[in-house]
């Protein structure tokens, strides 16, 4: 009997393949418990349908994506903290400071998407990778000032 699975199943298949089983194995076992469904024509197309909706899903999150990287591309952070002489920060520039610039200027990012390995301890010009939805990675220029006195 073809059934479509519902779940991944270890050594059996992933979410929506259509697989081959003894029928025992399908009416007593996987059916019963949801875990697949007979595989007729109309289950058939509405899978093809729902992949297809997923599909468009996907499309519109990476097209919103590229349109915020570009948004971050062309973006300045200047941070000013109070520093020393040697340009060393008392404090540092962490990945909060960037979500707060962010959400102040209208882009929604958790602290999380941003990848900072370490928080920024002296003054300078840093690239700061920002992971957004869809696989797509903006980079913003990040500008650590020293504080005037």
């Amino acid at each position: 009997m073809e059934v479509i699975l519902m779940e991944d199943i270890p050594e059996l298949g992933k979410i929506g393949d259509v697989v081959k089983v003894k029928d025992g194995y399908a009416r007593n076992f996987l059916i019963p418990k949801n875990k697949a469904i007979r595989a007729t024509t109309r289950n058939l197309k509405k899978l093809q349908h729902e992949k297809q909706l997923a599909q468009h899903r996907i499309q519109k999150v990476q097209q919103g994506a590229e349109a915020l990287k570009e948004k971050i591309s062309g973006m300045v952070c200047t941070i000013k903290k109070a520093a020393g002489e040697t340009g060393k920060l008392f404090g540092s520039v962490t990945s909060m400071d960037i979500e707060a610039f962010l959400n102040d200027h209208g882009i929604p990012v958790e602290k999380k998407q941003i990848h900072l390995e370490e928080p920024i301890k002296s003054i300078g010009s840093f690239e700061v990778p920002i992971r957004l939805m869809g696989g797509v990675t903006a980079t913003l220029k990040v500008e650590v000032e020293a504080e005037e006195k």
